[in-house]
């Protein structure tokens, strides 16, 4: 007598539902963008209380700088935190889906409300910024034919032309110009001034100050070293934000996948719950 087995599939049926809960992301993006609102604020209250223009208050510029770096850091591990939780919180429940499925769909969640949250939050930050520079550009344009538009150098020409000797100290702004022009052009260029440039400022600033010309030469020395050492600590500062700003946005990308992953275990009763699997014993013939 034959004895037939019937085989039993243990193929699960994948669920029609998409696996994004869209509405929960974007709940939760718009939640951590409100509170990286509110933290910016918060913040810049912070930066503008403890600096000071006067000599011997409030933080170094050195302290500032790395407290502000801190603070984005804490910045982004609140808003994305409580971002993704609330992502992982609301999303729509999941059934006949494996445990380790769920908890990736979770971090997912997590990762694309800060995802969300990070654009929506560039592109925010990005249009008042071309709307400030496009007023400037207009601005500038439109005063243009009655003064002079300043740029950065000027100080530095400002610098190489004073003189408490000479009383047509306010007819230079042609020979300012061209100071300008000549370090704007040489700092892009080789970030330094050559010989021949160098040569020719001594020999106009001689003229103009009055000054001889070990003078002149001494003056036009410590300038140059001024406007380097100035756009080397502008570089400096410029590389410590986007140091800052990268970490604040990797720990803020794991906060808010770790938070959706606390958030959705506990939307399933399932967080600090873990699973032992006992393989059956075989059977023995």
């Amino acid at each position: 007598m034959e004895q037939s087995t019937g085989a039993v599939s243990t193929e699960r049926i994948e669920p029609t539902t998409s696996g994004v809960s869209w509405a929960a992301v974007i709940a939760g993006a718009a939640a951590s963008c409100a509170l990286t609102l509110l933290l910016l604020s918060f913040g810049a209250g912070m930066g503008f209380a403890v600096v000071s223009p006067w000599g011997g208050r409030g933080v170094s510029s050195s302290t500032f700088e790395i407290g502000t770096g801190l603070y984005f850091i804490v910045m982004a591990m609140i808003s994305s935190a409580v971002g993704g939780y609330l992502a992982g919180r609301l999303r729509t429940k999941w059934t006949g889906i494996h445990t380790t499925e769920v908890q990736f769909r979770d971090t997912a969640h997590g990762f694309l409300a800060w995802a969300v949250a990070s654009v929506v939050g560039a592109v925010l930050l990005a249009s008042p910024a071309s709307t400030l520079i496009g007023s400037a550009l207009s601005g500038a344009s439109q005063v243009a034919a009655t003064s002079v538009q300043a740029s950065p150098v000027d100080s530095y020409a400002d610098m190489l032309l004073r003189s408490d000797n000479r009383a047509d100290q306010q007819q230079l702004s042609e020979t300012r110009g061209e100071i300008a022009r000549l370090f704007t052009t040489s700092f892009r260029g080789g970030n330094d001034v050559n010989a021949a440039d160098r040569a020719y400022l001594v020999k106009v600033v001689s003229s103009r100050t009055g000054l001889s010309q070990s003078d002149a030469e001494k003056r036009v020395n410590d300038v140059v070293t001024q406007a380097k050492t100035d756009l080397d600590n502008a570089r400096k500062t410029a590389m410590q934000t986007a140091i800052w700003l990268t970490l604040s946005l990797f720990v803020g990308a794991f906060c808010a996948a770790l938070a959706a992953l606390e958030g959705g275990g506990l939307r399933d009763g399932t967080w600090g719950k873990t699973t032992i699997r006992q393989a059956a014993p075989a059977r023995q013939i």
